[in-house]
C-alpha cells in the first residue's frame, strides 16, 4: 500500500482523452459513470488558470454498498473517483484512491475482502485503458 493511499499511472493521452478513454472501459464494464468535473473549466470561470485536470466518479452499487454496510463511513469515498491531470511538463496522469488504502481508512472487516479486492482488480484493468 502508498504511504498516502493514491495510485498515479502515465497516461499516453490527452487529459480529455484519457476519460474519454476511461469513460468507455467503465460502460463497457458495466459500470456507472455519476459525473465528470472540469476543474480547469471551473477555475477559468472565476477567472483563474489551472492546468487540464478533470475528475470522473464512477462506481455500482453492487460494489460500493457491501463496503457502506460494513462501514458507512466508506461513503465518503464512494463511489470511486480518478482524475486526470497535466503536470507542469505536459505529461498526463491518472490518479485514484487504492482499494486497501480504503479499506484501512475505514476499518472494513472480512466481510469487505471480496468488494476490496474486486475494486483493486477492476481499477489496475481499467488503468490498463490508458497506456
Amino acid at each position: 500500500m502508498s504511504s498516502n493511499g493514491l495510485i498515479t499511472v502515465a497516461s499516453r493521452f490527452s487529459v480529455s482523452e484519457t476519460l474519454d478513454r476511461l469513460t468507455t472501459a467503465l460502460t463497457g464494464a458495466g459500470l456507472r459513470v455519476f459525473a465528470r468535473i472540469n476543474h480547469a473549466s471551473n477555475a477559468e470561470e472565476v477567472g483563474l488558470s489551472l492546468r487540464p485536470t478533470e475528475l470522473l466518479i464512477f462506481g455500482h452499487p453492487k460494489g460500493g454498498t457491501p463496503l457502506m454496510q460494513d462501514q458507512q463511513t466508506a461513503g465518503i469515498d464512494l463511489p470511486v473517483k480518478a482524475l486526470a491531470w497535466e503536470d507542469e511538463e505536459g505529461s498526463v496522469w491518472l490518479t485514484y484512491n487504492e482499494a486497501a488504502w480504503l479499506a484501512t481508512r475505514h476499518g472494513l472487516g472480512a466481510s469487505s475482502k471480496n468488494a476490496i479486492e474486486a475494486i483493486e482488480a477492476g481499477l489496475a484493468t481499467l488503468a490498463s485503458s490508458i497506456k
